[in-house]
């Protein structure tokens, strides 16, 4: 389990993150999203020990992370600008991990390089940005490590190799107990596969949930009620995190069950209801701008 405690970075009079408190639990398919700036990078790397923390706690399995070389060989960090030598090809790759990473897989990811067309001697400073962010991925996956740290893992893979990934992430969680944790700017990439969310924004934490819960939780509903007085009543007793009306047609999202929000919209005998299907990126945007925040930067 990864545990955060009052978790605080600067980089002179840039506060990169204030007051994170979080808990990661083992198996499960951990999201963070924020837009560019928000502080994702500089936590994936205060969990991988790269950066020291200047207050907080940071603890895996109940160790102090920083400067723990038994943790850190427990952990695989792959940053957005994933380096590598000058001259490495694949095949360089692999005898570098097979010594990093006593676990790493060689057969597997030589298989992977076969499968997706990665030369498996040629010099990767010459793929492109896309074949490079794979080979990347491929040793992350073959180190076989008790926690994955992806920083922003999707972006610059086609559309066809980004499904290829999600899907060996989950039959990876499958096949053996392992803690992905991924960071994007894009909470799309991250519904499909994530079974918890955190949403990073200036620094701080603004939400950390289970994907269910949070879907249960919240709904999205278009009705005609066709009386004002019925209407502005509906509005009071609803717990609304958002609401507009176009025409006749009142489109709200509030908090509760649908049980709860449908008996509070047919006590006011609408003409027309429905509940609308809800995606994460709407509850996201919706949390932010109750929360004062822009909720449009998460629009991607």
């Amino acid at each position: 389990m990864i545990e955060i405690e009052g978790l605080k970075k600067s980089f002179g009079e840039i506060q990169a993150l204030k007051e994170i408190h979080m808990q990661i639990r083992e198996g499960e398919l951990f999201g963070v999203v924020g837009t560019n700036g928000a502080g994702k990078s500089t936590l994936l790397r205060i969990l991988a020990g790269v950066l020291r923390q200047d207050q907080g706690k940071v603890r895996i399995d109940g160790q102090e992370v920083y400067e723990n070389e038994r943790i850190k060989s427990r952990i695989c960090f792959l940053p957005d600008d994933f380096w590598y030598p000058p001259n490495a090809a694949p095949a360089d790759m692999a005898v570098l991990y097979r010594k990093i990473y006593e676990k790493f897989d060689r057969g597997r990811f030589e298989e992977l390089c076969g499968r997706f067309g990665l030369d498996w001697k040629r010099k990767i400073r010459t793929f492109s940005k896309g074949m490079q962010k794979q080979a990347a991925i491929f040793l992350g996956i073959c180190a076989n490590t008790d926690y994955l740290l992806c920083d922003e893992t999707f972006d610059g893979l086609d559309p066809l190799v980004r499904q290829e990934v999600k899907s060996m992430l989950a039959v990876e969680l499958l096949n053996r107990e392992f803690t992905p944790v991924v960071a994007s700017h894009n909470l799309r990439e991250l519904e499909d596969i994530c079974d918890h969310v955190g949403l990073l924004h200036r620094g701080g934490m603004l939400l950390s949930e289970n994907l269910e819960e949070m879907k249960f939780h919240t709904q999205k509903v278009q009705c005609v009620i066709g009386n004002r007085e019925r209407e502005a009543e509906l509005l009071r007793e609803l717990t609304l995190v958002r609401w507009e009306k176009r025409g006749s047609m009142l489109l709200l999202v509030a908090k509760g069950t649908r049980q709860e929000i449908m008996d509070r919209v047919k006590s006011k005998n609408p003409v027309f209801s429905e509940v609308l299907p809800l995606s994460l990126e709407e509850i996201f945007i919706s949390e932010t701008e109750v929360s004062g925040y822009d909720g449009k930067a998460y629009r991607r």
